[in-house]
């Protein structure tokens, strides 16, 4: 079983209101993030590769015209802009590509990630 990862990154920004993190997450603010998307399989034997990385590079290049600079509050398909719903909004548009089984977003000025494995029982 191999397990293959492709990454992008976006810049955005978000206003986390209602949090202990205090006044400064109330407030509009930007981020640098990356997001990474894994597929596990077996290569094909044609191929010699799990997925054809063309195809989840195209969902993966719509993904981040719709969240690169863009103010994620504004999104309203994301719902409030943590990493937990910035995972989720990312596997939703690219679990299609093929044997999708994680989605991470990075926000590597906080130290923070957060990994969705896709619903509960499986895709």
């Amino acid at each position: 079983m191999w397990e293959l990862t492709k990454s992008f990154r976006f810049e955005a920004a978000h206003s986390l209101p209602g949090t202990t993190l205090g006044d400064s997450s109330e407030e509009i603010h930007g981020h640098s993030f990356r997001a990474e998307v894994s597929v596990r399989g077996v290569p094909d034997p044609e191929t010699g590769m799990v997925l054809d990385l063309g195809v989840l590079e195209a969902r993966m290049s719509n993904v981040q015209k719709m969240l690169d600079h863009k103010l994620l509050d504004r999104i309203q398909t994301l719902g409030p802009a943590t990493l937990e719903n910035l995972s989720r909004f990312i596997w939703d548009r690219v679990q299609h590509a093929g044997r999708v089984t994680r989605v991470t977003v990075h926000r590597d000025s906080c130290n923070e990630s957060c990994s969705y494995f896709g619903p509960e029982g499986g895709t």
